[in-house]
């Protein structure tokens, strides 16, 4: 990767690199993520489903379809996109979360191509894909438009792109810091910047900025009663998620 060509952001790399380690520890530092993800995973399986006209119930519906999940992290998205029949690449701009994320993939059986790189290095090399997972990355890189450009020129025409992040309002500000970082200590204080999330009516500007054309929203809603987590057509306050076609 060469750095005049990239959106990383090394003080963000930093933070998820201390954590390495955690991945798959559903009572560590990355226990939110355990808790969002089923919600995460209903949604992108459907999404994908519906626009590769895909049985979900059928053995490895996925079969055929070249996913890159960028900024994959320990691997929690990769897995299951595999275990549904999908060629994966889990592309990550932390080096140490590479190791982990291959150690556990070949303890639980799966074929996983782990590279530590840029969404920009993969377009540079003329990597394409039917699906892009974008899921609580944009937040982290320095140029976000420059990044979503880069995930779009990774997409085939057609393609799925799904991006989630956190909106920027008070409410974000109370829940995703101070609740996450500072109450419930979930995550290490400093893991996110407020000013770098971005609202909904930006995050789709910046898709259509990008070249692609936005389709779906969600919001993903945290119950603090029943302790889990479920999508809303309308709450966006504070984290969601995004669908958007490169066109054909």
């Amino acid at each position: 990767m060469q750095a005049a060509q990239t959106t990383i952001d090394p003080a963000e790399v930093a933070k998820f690199e201390a954590m390495a380690a955690e991945w798959w520890d559903p009572n560590g530092k990355f226990k939110p993520l355990h808790m969002l993800n089923p919600c995460r995973l209903d949604y992108i399986t459907s999404q994908i489903a519906a626009e590769f006209d895909r049985d979900l119930q059928s053995d490895a519906p996925f079969k055929g379809l070249r996913i890159l999940d960028i900024g994959c992290g320990g691997g929690l998205l990769s897995e299951p996109m595999a275990r549904l029949g999908a060629d994966v690449v889990g592309a990550d701009a932390a080096e140490r979360n590479i190791p982990v994320a291959e150690v556990h993939a070949r303890q639980s059986g799966l074929e996983i191509d782990y590279r530590h790189s840029s969404a920009e290095a993969l377009a540079d090399a003329g990597e394409r894909f039917d699906v892009l997972l974008n899921m609580e990355v944009v937040e982290h890189v320095s140029d976000p438009l420059a990044f979503l450009s880069a995930c779009q020129t990774l997409l085939k025409p057609g393609g799925l792109h799904l991006c989630s992040t956190i909106n920027r309002n008070a409410k974000s500000f109370a829940m995703a810091i101070v609740g996450a970082e500072y109450v419930m200590r979930w995550l290490p204080k400093g893991t996110h910047e407020w000013k770098k999330f971005i609202t909904p009516e930006e995050l789709y500007r910046l898709l259509e900025q990008a070249g692609l054309n936005p389709v779906d929203r969600k919001g993903f809603v945290f119950n603090p009663v029943a302790w889990s987590w479920s999508l809303s057509a309308s709450d966006l306050s504070v984290n969601y998620v995004t669908a958007s076609v490169k066109p054909a």
